[in-house]
């Protein structure tokens, strides 16, 4: 089979109608996001036709030939397959224009979140942070600060009750006493009176709300884990793809995540943010072709993004890959970001995703 844009069927939104949307993740590695197998979470959408999406998932099986029943993103990464790779996100191919993917720098999230929970939300603070602070204090320095505050957050704890909240600070102490005074420079995060030190003592006097957080996961289950990249990932989105008012309705491979209860959670969350979510539906992948591409999508925009963000990438599959790239995606490295994203696409820093 020979693909072409007249062959393969686009779906279509009729007036006043709802644009049906398959989705799924790849890097998932729960709350662990410091010690994790990746360091990049991609969640993937593509707005086909079933017949589009089963045409480009045969296609493939027609030009890799593997005998794998279940093919999979690592299918198209292999090198004798770049080419099958490239036509998948090439302009002529069957996805430029309908796809989209949501990154997310598993670390700055969780320097995000921190700074979010201590310090309140809406500031740049998590930037400054992130980006100074491996250079300022060394790799192995930042790198014990980013298991504490992995800690502090993560739900589970096999310790101690106080035990997150003691090794946090402590890190932050340590942080403080090895700090330069460092001055921020780089105007595009913040402005030059910032310091990394200011940021340090604010998260220093902040221990209050830490404890009141590990108080509050200590007396139940936690319906919407402040680490978990997927649930805010999916309202992201459903954003994207109801701008300008369209409503859409997602269709989602299959997660334990995925509870009724957090179901819920998302579409109050998006109906609350101004986005047209009608519904999210959950199917198994091998049952949907377009949960299968939007599968596809993900395990390489994630195998990609990380390459960038550990300065082995590859130009040209970066290149392909940019127009997909949603803006809002959480992501604090800028040299890597530079390179994710078209030039008038790059998120300033006070842009936010629209999820609390």
């Amino acid at each position: 089979m020979t693909w072409s844009h007249e062959d393969g069927v686009r779906a279509t939104a009729p007036a006043g109608g709802v644009l049906e949307v398959g989705c799924d993740e790849s890097g998932s590695d729960g709350e662990n996001l410091t010690g994790g197998n990746t360091d990049v979470f991609a969640h993937a959408s593509v707005w086909l036709s079933v017949e589009s999406a089963a045409a480009a998932v045969q296609e493939i099986r027609d030009r890799i030939r593997s005998p794998a029943e279940e093919y999979k993103a690592n299918h198209l990464l292999r090198e004798k397959h770049r080419a099958v790779l490239e036509w998948l996100l090439a302009p002529a191919g069957p996805i430029h224009g309908q796809a989209h993917v949501h990154l997310i720098e598993k670390t700055f999230l969780v320097v995000d979140r921190a700074v979010d929970l201590l310090l309140g939300p809406g500031s740049t603070d998590a930037v400054v942070l992130f980006r100074i602070g491996p250079r300022a204090f060394g790799q192995e320095r930042w790198r014990a600060f980013l298991t504490a505050a992995n800690q502090l957050l993560r739900v589970r704890n096999d310790g101690e009750p106080e035990a997150p909240v003691e090794g946090f600070f402590r890190e932050v102490d340590a942080l403080r006493r090895a700090s330069p005074r460092t001055t921020v420079t780089d105007r595009t995060t913040v402005t030059d009176r910032t310091t990394v030190t200011d940021v340090l003592d604010r998260l220093a006097s902040a221990r209050p709300r830490a404890d009141a957080y590990r108080a509050d996961v200590g007396e139940g289950p936690t319906l919407i884990p402040l680490l978990n990249p997927l649930l805010p990932a999916i309202v992201s989105t459903a954003a994207y793809w109801s701008a300008g008012g369209r409503p859409v309705r997602l269709v989602h491979d299959r997660q334990n995540m995925l509870t009724p209860e957090r179901i819920a959670w998302i579409e109050e969350t998006s109906r609350r943010a101004g986005v047209g979510l009608t519904g999210l539906r959950l199917v198994e992948a091998r049952r949907d072709a377009r949960v299968q591409v939007a599968d596809f999508l993900a395990g390489i925009a994630r195998k990609i993004a990380s390459d960038e963000l550990n300065g082995r990438g590859d130009p040209p599959l970066t290149a392909l890959l940019r127009p997909y790239v949603d803006r809002a995606s959480v992501w604090g490295d800028e040299s890597s970001w530079g390179e994710l994203v078209s030039p008038d696409e790059k998120r300033t820093d006070e842009e936010r995703s629209p999820v609390p």
